[in-house]
């Protein structure tokens, strides 16, 4: 019988990820992979899949799904209205629905299924990196996702108890960057002695901040640069760019600080309108 599930509704935006393409960067290709990387992660540990497995990753709820045979399916990260699997793994017969409601906090959902969303891969992943464009299509309502095979074994836990994500101000770690000779000498405490708001033109490539511009003393042009997930850019708007999951390989302008890599994780949860600080140290 064949393993797949059928996408009845995809919600605003739903794509497949996994652990991305590392290394390829002198090609142009950035890594890509789940936003939350810690959530993709527990859906798979929960399933005994491979920590590679590729996963469902839903913006916002909205996702519908029928099992064209019986899985094994988990929801974690944000939690979803009407999922019956969150942080637990439970079966979900043949012909039956998995229907995810808006989550009251968090903002991305993984949907795990044991033996993983079985999609062809691009260039050693199955991740969509929207960016570069790489990657399977977003999904879109009748698509057929096959699933694969499980092999390993379960890990026998119920209910993995994680926290769901937060619904109020987040704090993050931030490390120097490379470009601090850019800006005016207070402007790490700038950074990091006011609250940002994340504004309604983020996405997967990266959430952009509102509040107080900080001060450039340079003008002039940067050469392009190395950017990773987790880069504090600064335009000439003087409000940052925190980089995502499909960050540009390059970028033109001055990054001032990095968040420490372990919080990125938690600022790929965050709403349009919730707030964000920084701070330095341990």
């Amino acid at each position: 019988m064949t393993r797949s599930l059928t996408v009845l509704a995809t919600g605003p935006l739903t794509t497949v990820q996994d652990t991305g393409r590392p290394g390829q960067g002198a090609l142009g290709v950035g890594r890509s992979g789940a936003c939350d990387r810690a959530a993709a992660a527990l859906a798979n540990r929960l399933l005994g899949n491979d920590p590679g497995a590729a996963v469902l990753e839903v913006t916002l709820g909205g996702l519908a799904l029928r099992a064209d045979a019986e899985l094994l399916v988990v929801t974690t990260g944000a939690r979803c209205a009407g999922s019956p699997a969150h942080n637990a793994p439970v079966r979900l017969p043949a012909g039956a629905e998995l229907r995810l409601g808006l989550p009251p906090a968090g903002l991305r959902t993984y949907v795990g299924v044991r033996g993983g969303i079985a999609v062809e891969p691009v260039l050693g992943s199955r991740a969509t990196d929207l960016l570069a464009g790489l990657g399977p299509p977003v999904l879109s309502v009748g698509d057929v996702l096959p699933v694969g095979e499980g092999t390993g074994a379960m890990p026998g836990v119920d209910l993995a108890p994680v926290a769901d994500p937060a619904d109020g101000e987040v704090t993050v770690r931030v490390l120097p960057g490379p470009r601090a000779d850019w800006f005016a000498e207070d402007a790490v405490a700038a950074l990091t002695g006011t609250a940002w708001t994340v504004t309604d033109e983020s996405n997967r490539i990266g959430l952009r901040l509102a509040g107080e511009p900080l001060a450039r003393i340079r003008t002039g042009e940067l050469a392009s640069e190395g950017m990773v997930r987790g880069a504090l850019q600064v335009p000439p708007s003087g409000l940052p760019v925190l980089f995502l999951a499909d960050a540009p390989v390059t970028g033109g302008y001055p990054v001032l600080a990095y968040v420490a890599d372990p919080d990125v994780d938690r600022c790929g949860q965050l709403r349009p309108g919730q707030s964000l600080r920084f701070r330095t140290g341990g």
